[in-house]
């Protein structure tokens, strides 16, 4: 057995766990379906989704406070109305370090926040076609169909396709069915556009056909969350997106990504060594404008204040350490 093969074997035994999943039923070695709540955050209007934003009644306890004697004065439970809706996403609690996209992670909800809110304060996203990269569960381009005309739900193997397609099923209700959802297989390492196959009738479940392919060209909006975790990843990934980008229609990548520290021998100090490589690869606006960079091609980046954002998903805790990303591609000058 090779060195690599050792690392694939260590990786497999190794079950790591989202902080979102903490407060699951323990001991469940399978698929867990939870429902995720969504609501219109207080001082946002959409009234382009009354029919997915529903009037709910819920509970709430006034804040603790005391007389003027310092006596505790009982808080009453009081109704409040929300207009909320329900995703279902089905997912492990569990997994091993390849199949992570079994599992619902922090920056998915921050991501999902995001699309929200431009779908429900601006037409940017009406119409689009978009291409979600690693999508896991889903959950983000699911609710990004409310808004695109076009959705393609992209990761890699069965497993996590599978779980993927079995997500587009259980919210059939909540999807607009007058979008188009599909999940398709998109391996990294591989050249693109990916092989398509002329025989329907032996064309795989989440093969690409040529007319979806030629759809892609079209996109105007790429997603990605919580796909920065490995160096290797992190190279594939910036590889595929300098083709997808610098093909067809301008293209802007949104992605959302949690900083994971780690004590590192070779610095002596606790550091993000996957983030210092996807920073590696973002250039601002004047590297890129510059006489020297002119003429190359790079890419952009721009942080996004996450704080600016409201939170529509309920039940998690952002943090400190999630971002998220304004990713352009400049081909350079000829």
């Amino acid at each position: 057995m090779n060195g690599g093969d050792s690392k694939d074997d260590e990786e497999e035994r190794e079950q790591v766990m989202s902080e979102v999943h903490l407060g699951c039923p323990p001991g469940i070695s399978g698929p867990h379906i939870s429902r995720f709540t969504i609501c219109l955050p207080s001082g946002v209007e959409s009234s382009r989704f009354n029919g997915l934003f529903k009037e709910e009644e819920s509970c709430t306890d006034q804040e603790i406070s005391f007389d003027e004697d310092g006596d505790l004065i009982l808080p009453r439970r009081r109704q409040i109305s929300r207009r909320c809706f329900t995703m279902k996403i089905q997912h492990n609690i569990t997994s091993p370090i390849p199949n992570v996209g079994l599992q619902v992670w922090k920056a998915e909800l921050i991501l999902s926040d995001f699309v929200l809110h431009k779908m429900c304060t601006s037409m940017e996203f009406h119409g689009i076609v978009s291409l979600e990269l690693g999508a896991g569960t889903g959950l983000a381009g699911m609710l990004l169909a409310h808004a695109a005309k076009t959705v393609f739900l992209t990761d890699h193997g069965d497993q996590i396709l599978e779980n993927c397609l079995k997500n587009v099923q259980l919210n059939s209700g909540v999807l607009n069915h007058q979008k188009v959802v599909y999940v398709r297989e998109l391996d990294w390492t591989h050249p693109w556009p990916p092989k398509v196959s002329s025989d329907l009738a032996t064309q795989e479940r989440f093969s690409w056909s040529s007319s979806e392919l030629e759809e892609v060209q079209k996109a105007s909006l790429l997603l990605a969350a919580d796909v920065i975790y490995s160096d290797d990843l992190t190279d594939a990934l910036f590889g595929i997106l300098e083709r997808i980008m610098s093909q067809g229609s301008e293209k802007v990548l949104y992605l959302a990504l949690e900083k994971r520290y780690n004590f590192s021998l070779d610095d002596l100090d606790v550091v993000a060594n996957g983030y210092l490589n996807f920073r590696s690869y973002l250039k601002d606006d004047s590297e890129c404008e510059g006489l020297e960079l002119g003429s190359l091609p790079c890419f952009m980046g721009k942080c996004i204040d996450v704080a600016e954002i409201p939170q529509y998903v309920g039940g998690y805790d952002r943090g400190d350490d999630v971002e998220l990303w304004e990713i352009r591609y400049s081909k350079g000058k000829l």
